[in-house]
């Protein structure tokens, strides 16, 4: 690109530990040099927090719109003139809102290109929640803000394992119903395609784990791995997908057989993320696969409990927008090497055995006398 990359940055619940975070990842020497950051909030939210939390320098430029952002600086596009009131560790309505907010605010930018990737701080799913928002999360309000029929996948990585889930924000008592074999295909083949667009996988290895203990025990514990999974793994595979399993994941992850793959598909929230986060720690990713354009955020939740004590890593958060940007590379680059496929060629040799073949009959033709010639109606008028 010809100006540097510009990563909209959401401030979540403003109560939680996202300004912390965020401050500290975006106040890093050298980061503007990598990436522009554009904080969608307010410039009296991070002069209170850098206050309260004794940052020292931390130059930014307040903007009204993202219109006006400045390359090379630290931005923060005010979305509120309001007086919004802090109370690090307690959720409030007023927290949610200012959330809610931002996210539309950045939201907006991102559709209108005046941003390039979002990265959204963490929210609370709870005081978030009013007519702007009636959702499970960031990625279910992303997916039915971009349109024609979209469909998001949740992935989370780091630079060593990739787990999509095939059920995300949904309660325990209900995943089993809302495993189909159309669902597990439909994740399957967004995560093939995101593992090449967005990971530069050529050819991904897939493996897909199982939805009860011990993948069922032929049916003794369950019979979803004989009538769903499975058949939805052999539709994959029919289709040219390098899917594997299904695999028991206790033994999966426990015996490190997750590095033989590209990517691992979960059927819910837990059995995925839990593996996960402990193995990633603080490097962990959560990405929105499958939107035509990049979302990221840091694998973790508010963290009340620190908040405003100014112990909070931020690690995931600077992972975010690193990754961000990596995707949106990769996934440019992708996009110019499929844009304009080859054409067709044609073999030289049979061309030139061809015309070698006519010519010779012509010839032979021209020696002989010649005689009537029956027409067929397709051929009056053509050339070659």
């Amino acid at each position: 690109m010809a100006r540097p990359i510009r990563v909209g940055i959401s401030h979540g619940d403003i109560n939680g530990i996202s300004y912390e975070i965020i401050l500290k990842a975006v106040g890093a020497e050298g980061f503007t040099e990598v990436c522009t950051p554009v904080i969608f909030g307010t410039s009296k939210l991070v002069s209170f927090y850098r206050k309260a939390l004794g940052i020292g320098d931390f130059y930014f430029r307040q903007v009204s719109s993202a219109e006006g952002v400045a390359d090379g600086e630290v931005n923060v596009v005010n979305i509120s003139n309001e007086d919004i009131k802090v109370v690090p560790g307690t959720p409030s309505a007023e927290s949610g809102a200012a959330a809610l907010l931002s996210l539309e605010k950045a939201t907006e930018a991102l559709l209108a290109g005046d941003i390039d990737v979002l990265v959204t701080a963490p929210i609370d799913k709870n005081t978030i929640q009013g007519d702007g928002f009636r959702f499970s999360g960031h990625t279910e309000y992303l997916q039915s803000k971009a349109g024609d029929g979209a469909k998001s996948l949740m992935i989370l990585f780091d630079d060593h394992v990739r787990v999509a889930l095939v059920t995300t924000h949904l309660p325990i008592g209900k995943v089993a119903e809302a495993v189909t074999k159309e669902r597990i295909v439909e994740v399957v083949r967004l995560f093939d395609r995101s593992l090449r667009a967005d990971f530069a996988c050529e050819r991904p290895k897939i493996a897909v784990l199982s939805l009860n203990p011990h993948c069922g025990d032929h049916g003794l514990l369950g019979k979803e791995e004989q009538e769903t999974i499975a058949p939805a793994i052999d539709q994959c595979v029919a289709e040219g997908i390098l899917a594997f399993g299904p695999y028991s994941a206790d033994g999966f992850f426990a015996t490190d057989v997750y590095k033989n793959f590209d990517g691992v598909v979960a059927m819910y929230h837990d059995q995925g993320l839990a593996p996960f986060k402990a193995l990633a720690r603080e490097n962990g990713v959560n990405f929105t696969a499958g939107l035509p354009f990049v979302r990221t955020s840091p694998d973790h939740g508010t963290a009340y409990d620190i908040a405003g004590k100014g112990v909070a890593d931020e690690t995931s958060m600077r992972e975010a927008i690193y990754k961000a940007i990596d995707i949106f590379r990769c996934r440019r680059s992708f996009e110019r090497a499929s844009a304009n496929p080859l054409r067709k060629q044609t073999d030289s040799r049979k061309a030139d055995k061809g015309r070698s073949a006519k010519e010779a009959s012509e010839k032979e033709a021209d020696r002989k006398p010649s005689a009537p010639a029956a027409v067929s109606p397709e051929a009056g008028g053509q050339q070659d």
